[in-house]
């Protein structure tokens, strides 16, 4: 390439940009070929992501802030879509990178295709099956249009061919998640002690488990957290639980009324490394996160997962993840196991090894970009 290719990353919400993070940092090192900036949606407002948010991922604030704002899906979607055309049509971009399945994804990807732009996807080809999730739409929908899948396990990869999508468009890279995650691991040692994860470490002692739940079917309906909670009191029996409750998940027990078990100590949601630093000295994690599946299987920790499907089936062929569905009664028996050294062994998927990033950047740098023509606002028949 001649001259340097102008490229947007976008994320919409505080997962997004851990994705992103790696990927900034392996395109903006090659600025002689990436002309990269970075596009924040606003989908998820989050008071924690602050200036020390990006100083903790080792990026840059956005080039851009959309502040679109928590709506429902329809007009979440139409307002990201309005102010993003609006930024590629001033940026003029030959390339839009999108990470995940958030609203923020599809949005952008949809605007960037009807502009001519060409679309990456990074995390294509995952899969529940249940397209009750709007993610799952959002998967579907945004593989279908983006010139470039880049796959994180062989199951992405399956079903993108499954789905009749041409096999050179195709590259398992590896996960941009674990290239964070060592890459955050690393400087671990470098960051102050977070005086909140100090309070809580002081009440677990010295080994304990760690519980994120957040998803509407957990966490909405009362029977069902209480049943929850209730499980996850019998194992703080045995293993203290560290228990960062979601705002979502906050307001149904404040709501409800729910007693919290004995054992299950609560704290806020933590900053970015305050949380890495706990979660991964931790014996356990019981969640319903997408993310903390494959970042428990990268560092070799069980994980129970509270949910009925999961989009990275390798967490569970390969890895430490346990899909344990909503049954408080499953969920404490695999526990258990886990607890009475009999879980399950695990392994680190191929190409997890950190460098994800890189290979991305290496396809894109050896592949020919078309050019830019000129964006023209038409008829939109």
């Amino acid at each position: 390439m001649s001259e340097a290719t102008k490229v947007l990353l976008v994320a919409g919400a505080r997962p997004n940009f851990v994705k992103i993070a790696p990927l900034m940092r392996a395109l903006r090192a090659r600025s002689d070929c990436f002309d990269t900036k970075l596009v924040h949606t606003g989908q998820h407002y989050d008071t924690s992501m602050s200036e020390s948010f990006f100083e903790e991922l080792g990026i840059p604030q956005p080039d851009f802030r959309l502040d679109v704002g928590s709506h429902s899906h329809a007009q979440q979607t139409a307002r990201i879509m309005m102010a993003f055309e609006d930024v590629c049509l001033r940026e003029k971009p030959q390339l839009v990178v999108v990470v995940g399945d958030v609203n923020s994804t599809v949005a952008c990807a949809l605007v960037a295709k009807k502009l001519d732009i060409d679309v990456a996807h990074v995390e294509a080809g995952l899969r529940s099956g249940d397209r009750r999730m709007p993610e799952e739409i959002n998967r579907i929908v945004t593989d279908s249009i983006s010139d470039w899948l880049f796959v994180s396990e062989q199951s992405g990869a399956d079903n993108l061919r499954r789905e009749g999508q041409d096999a050179g468009r195709i590259r398992l890279v590896g996960n941009v998640m674990i290239d964070n995650l060592f890459f955050q691991q690393g400087r671990l040692a470098s960051f102050p002690p977070d005086a909140q994860l100090q309070a809580l470490r002081s009440r677990l002692g010295g080994r304990y488990g760690v519980v994120t739940l957040h998803r509407p079917s957990n966490v909405d309906e009362e029977a069902t957290l209480r049943a929850i909670l209730g499980g996850l009191g019998k194992i703080a029996e045995r293993l203290p639980l560290a228990f960062a409750v979601h705002p979502r998940t906050a307001a149904m027990m404040q709501r409800s009324g729910i007693d919290v078990p004995a054992g299950l100590n609560l704290s806020p949601p933590l900053p970015f490394m305050a949380f890495l630093n706990l979660w991964s000295s931790s014996a356990l994690v019981i969640t319903d996160s997408g993310g903390l599946q494959e970042e428990t299987t990268a560092l070799g920790i069980p994980c129970l997962t509270v949910r009925e499907n999961t989009e990275r089936p390798v967490t569970v062929t390969e890895g430490t993840n346990v899909m344990v569905g909503k049954d408080p009664a499953r969920v404490v028996a695999e526990a258990f196991r886990i607890l009475d050294g009999c879980g399950k062994a695990g392994r680190r998927p191929p190409l997890w090894d950190g460098r994800a990033a890189e290979r991305i950047v290496e396809i894109l740098q050896e592949s020919q970009i078309r050019p830019q023509p000129s964006i023209v606002i038409g008829s939109a028949t």
